[in-house]
Parts: structure tokens; C-alpha cells; sequence
């Protein structure tokens, strides 16, 4: 018997990894993503005098990767802003990778502790939409920190019909959102649809406080926030908040 089915929203390769770990614990997906990422071919990448690589998405990894970084710029360090982020990193070659603890102020954190101001540029790999002020807030305490947009999240303009099937038919236990911008999306999407009542049998799962606020805008039955902005707090979140569903699954098989 299948388990209790959660709408994802993340870019399809990181809701791919997520609906794994969700279904570990017998949690089921559907899969949603309110963004498209294209990584931008035609951008550059100028690493020189650089000192340290920043990295606040695994998508920025993946277009880091994309711009084929020689052996010298490999060897750069890279800091990243949780342990998904630093694994898409080792995974595109890099050998030196220090994760923050998943969020900007974190990152931010880190890199004052680990990096001197005088040491070179530290290099803010992104997309064309970023939240977070991050360089701005290194070169506040004398660094010299640059973002360099490499790809651009699209936005989704409509649901897809088996998403609206499953939000019509009541079929979904609750939605992951893992940033301001998605809450977002999906809240416009829904009431584009003429779903957003259907927010009332739902939970929203948020990875932080500002996806929580970001999502307001929709009658939840209930709104979750991650302990810590980490997709494994956030499995963790759900997976406490479906236990008695999990349990009574369990009996059942």
C-alpha cells in the first residue's frame, strides 16, 4: 500500500535526491518543480586572484561545473552552504569543499572564519535571481566579494495537470518548500488555478522561517518549519509530522 504523498517543489534534480530520502521512510512524491534551471553557456567565468569559490545552491555547482573549471581552478576552495551543495561541488571535481551549516548567514560566517580579506577575491557563483546579500555583506567587513550570475531559475507559469489533479483530488498530505521564491510561485500558481482553498487540507513544510512567511498567503492547514535550512532537517520535520499516517501503514503491509 502506498504511503502518504508529498508535492515537491524543488528543480527536478534536487526534488529527484529529496523524493529518495522521503522514500526511505515510506513517504511517496509527486514531483513539481516551480523552476526550470538553465545554465547560462554564453556567461564567464573570471576566476583569477581569486581565493575562495562561494556556493549557495547546488544548481550553482552543477553550472560551475558547466563552465569547465581547469585543474588550477580546482584546486580552489570552495565554500558551500550546506552538505548537498558541497557534494554537488565534490561531485563536479572539486577537492577542497567546507559546508556551512545550510544557510546565507552561515556561509557568511564561514567564510570570515576560514578566509583572510587580504587573501584574493572570493567569487559568489549564482543565478540571475539570488536571495540573500552575500557579497554585499563580505565586502562590509573588508573582503573583496563578487557574484557571478552562471544560470537562471525559470519560472513555472502554470501547474501541470497531474499536480492539479492530485490538488483537486485531495490526493496530497502537504507541500516541500525550500525557498521564499518557490512559496511563492506555487501560492500564485494555485490561486491561478483556482486551487488555493485546497491549501486548507494541507501542510506546507518549510525549510526556513522566511519560506514559512513567503508561503502566508495561502489558508494551510498547517505550516511546518524545518529545525535547521537542511533538506535532511526538513525530512526530518516531515517525517515526525506523518508518524501516526507512517505507523498506521506500517500495520497495514
Amino acid at each position: 500500500m502506498s504511503g502518504p504523498r508529498l508535492l515537491l517543489t524543488r528543480p527536478c534534480q534536487d526534488s529527484l535526491a529529496l523524493a529518495d530520502a522521503l522514500a526511505r521512510h515510506g513517504i511517496d512524491s509527486l514531483i513539481e518543480p516551480m523552476m526550470k534551471i538553465r545554465i547560462d553557456e554564453d556567461a564567464r567565468l573570471d576566476l583569477s586572484g581569486a581565493q575562495a569559490i562561494l556556493l549557495t545552491s547546488a544548481n550553482g555547482a552543477r553550472a560551475l561545473a558547466a563552465a569547465r573549471p581547469n585543474r588550477t581552478v580546482r584546486g580552489l576552495p570552495v565554500l558551500a552552504v550546506g552538505c548537498a551543495t558541497a557534494q554537488a561541488a565534490r561531485e563536479a571535481g572539486f577537492g577542497l569543499v567546507i559546508a556551512a551549516d545550510g544557510d546565507v548567514d552561515a556561509l557568511a560566517s564561514l567564510a570570515v572564519a576560514r578566509l583572510r580579506p587580504d587573501g584574493g577575491r572570493l567569487v559568489h557563483v549564482a543565478g540571475r535571481v539570488s536571495t540573500g546579500d552575500l557579497a554585499p555583506r563580505l565586502r562590509a567587513v573588508g573582503f573583496e566579494a563578487e557574484r557571478v550570475p552562471l544560470y537562471d531559475a525559470v519560472a513555472s507559469r502554470a501547474l501541470s495537470e497531474p499536480a492539479r489533479r492530485a490538488l483537486e483530488a485531495r490526493t496530497l498530505v502537504g507541500v516541500a518548500l525550500f525557498s521564499p521564491r518557490t512559496a511563492r510561485l506555487f501560492a500564485k500558481l494555485a490561486r491561478e488555478s483556482g486551487l488555493d482553498s485546497t491549501a486548507r487540507t494541507l501542510t506546507a513544510f518549510c525549510l526556513s522561517q522566511a519560506v514559512a512567511e513567503a508561503a502566508a498567503s495561502l489558508p494551510w492547514q498547517r505550516v511546518s518549519v524545518a529545525a535547521a535550512p537542511r533538506q535532511d532537517a526538513l525530512v526530518a520535520c516531515v517525517v515526525s509530522a506523518l508518524a501516526p499516517r507512517l505507523r498506521v501503514g506500517e500495520h497495514r503491509r
